[in-house]
């Protein structure tokens, strides 16, 4: 019998296009990787990132994303693909965007990692960010409270 915890359950939305069509191009992938302190909590933020997700064919420079969950965990993010890193901040900076982070701020940790891929592959981008999610890889940053955001 192994020591090893039981890695977390991911729930998995599918993949929501934005308006950049995909295709082999460099893209900048964003993951996030927010834990409330309560169910109710968790059940709020993740209802907040389905409502931006109907913003997301709109949404300039977005290739695409998905929301994730581990409901036991309390925990929810997104995983984004854009075409550079200034669409990524202009989304950071939108007010909706805000308006949700300013919302749960401390009420839960986040944490989000980017990096940059060469061609955009969904498998590859997906296989790197679970691993990160599940805990088989280490996150390069620790958790930041939503009140230092």
């Amino acid at each position: 019998m192994s020591n090893r915890p039981t890695p977390p359950r991911l729930l998995r939305s599918r993949w929501r296009s934005g308006p950049v069509p995909l295709s082999l191009c460099p893209v900048v992938v964003s993951v996030t990787d927010f834990t409330a302190t309560s169910h109710p909590q968790a059940a709020a933020i993740a209802l907040a990132g389905l409502r931006l997700r109907r913003t997301w064919p709109r949404t300039p420079g977005a290739l695409g994303m998905w929301l994730w969950a581990d409901v036991a965990g309390r925990r929810s993010g997104s995983v984004s693909v854009w075409n550079d890193e200034v669409a990524l901040k202009e989304f950071v900076g939108r007010p909706d965007h805000i308006e949700v982070v300013r919302a749960h701020r401390g009420r839960g940790t986040m944490r989000a990692l980017t990096w940059e891929a060469e061609d955009f592959d969904p498998d590859a981008v997906w296989f790197r960010a679970r691993a990160l999610l599940t805990g088989t890889t280490d996150w390069p940053h620790g958790l930041v409270r939503l009140e230092d955001a």
